[in-house]
């Protein structure tokens, strides 16, 4: 099978499509042939050597595609089902890929925006649920509007939360359409947050890791109250919990997802796709850091007669 892969750290231009083995699904897993990945922030942190030190690496832990072939023991799945899921090994920027958790593709959606969904809803969910967000509270997102942020925002609007969220003034609008009240990050966040809640937040969840803690740790009252995804650092310094998948994952949100989309209440939009071979040029436009939205890379389905 076709896979991205690299064998070097640097730029983007060391990323090559290689030929691998095909690989098999063990026991509760599936095989899929894929048709979408999911591009993350970690993919160009894995490549520039801030991640897994090895060489060389794969690419990849999200994708959708089409069951084609059954582990030992699996029983809510069958060939010829269109999923989405996580690929514990990291190889799901490929033609085949195998899913350890994985969800049905809801009706409405196309293999793009499947693809777009996993790592999005499970980082969201799994903060939300270590922040313990829910009804009646109110919760700051800073940097609300990528995939991760506004993923966030909705859920907690689900739960019943008030979500004031941070972003750059030509995203306000797309916000306020997630149900978020929007204020502009920068300098005077607090004073700016106050004027929407004068005796602040009760929670608040870093997602952009801009070096904001301080500022989050003043308006929920205390380091208690923030969770960050992003800033590591900081999170030590300040006493700020990091959520990170290692203390477990929130992979239930993959079987609820569905019933959101289908209902209308939640969407993640899909900001642009690329060809595999053109995983470089996603690489780019990730690193840019304007896109609204995931940068996702089609798999092509193989001509008839030529598998």
């Amino acid at each position: 099978m076709k896979a991205v892969r690299f064998s070097r750290f640097g730029g983007p231009e060391v990323l090559e499509i290689v030929d691998l083995p095909d690989p098999h699904p063990g026991p509760g897993q599936v095989r899929i042939a894929v048709r979408a990945a999911g591009i993350n922030a970690s993919d160009w942190k894995k490549r520039q050597g801030l991640m897994d030190q090895e060489l060389p690496q794969t690419m990849g832990y999200e994708a959708a595609g089409i069951v084609d072939e059954l582990g030992a023991g699996v029983t809510d799945a069958a060939v010829g089902d269109r999923v989405f899921g996580f690929s514990a090994d990291g190889v799901a920027q490929a033609e085949l890929a195998v899913l350890s958790s994985w969800a049905p593709v809801p009706p409405s959606l196309g293999f793009a925006a499947a693809a777009a969904l996993p790592a999005a809803v499970e980082t969201a969910t799994r903060a939300l649920d270590q922040l313990g967000a829910g009804d009646g509270g109110t919760l700051l997102v800073s940097g609300a509007s990528g995939s991760v942020g506004s993923a966030a925002v909705q859920l907690a609007v689900v739960r019943g939360a008030r979500v004031i969220g941070t972003a750059g003034p030509a995203n306000h609008g797309y916000l306020r359409s997630l149900g978020a009240e929007p204020v502009a990050y920068g300098e005077g966040l607090v004073e700016r947050v106050r004027a929407l809640a004068p005796d602040g937040v009760d929670l608040a969840l870093d997602v952009a890791g801009s070096g904001v803690l301080p500022e989050l740790i003043e308006l929920a009252g205390g380091p208690g109250h923030v969770v960050t995804l992003a800033d590591f650092v900081g999170a030590r310094e300040h006493g700020v919990r990091f959520s990170s998948g290692d203390a477990g994952r929130a992979l239930h949100a993959l079987g609820g997802i569905g019933e959101l989309i289908e209902s209308g209440r939640f969407a993640l939009p899909v900001a642009e796709t690329f060809p595999l071979t053109g995983v470089a040029q996603a690489h780019r436009a990730g690193e840019g850091g304007h896109a609204r939205g995931k940068l996702v890379l089609l798999v092509e389905a193989p001509a008839p007669g030529a598998e």
